[in-house]
């Protein structure tokens, strides 16, 4: 008897975001990112280790962007 195997492939991106007021980014001190930061991606790398079908293609990482300050929005 022949069994098939279904392979399913996904690609993604992740997407981090902190908030300016959420914050200890610090644009001018020693810090690189937040601490917020640096958790997401540490909880999104070990949910990938449980799940190899998916590969990630791209980072997206808004560290201390508000969505105040995004360009048009006032």
């Amino acid at each position: 008897m022949l069994k098939l195997t279904l392979v399913c492939a996904y690609k993604a991106a992740l997407y981090l975001r902190l908030s300016k007021g959420d914050g200890d980014f610090s644009v001018f001190g020693e810090k690189l990112e937040s601490d917020s930061i640096s958790n997401q991606r540490l909880l999104i790398k070990d949910y990938l280790k449980k799940h190899p079908e998916i590969t990630v293609v791209k980072e997206y990482c808004d560290d201390g962007i508000s969505g105040t300050t995004f360009a048009g929005v006032r």
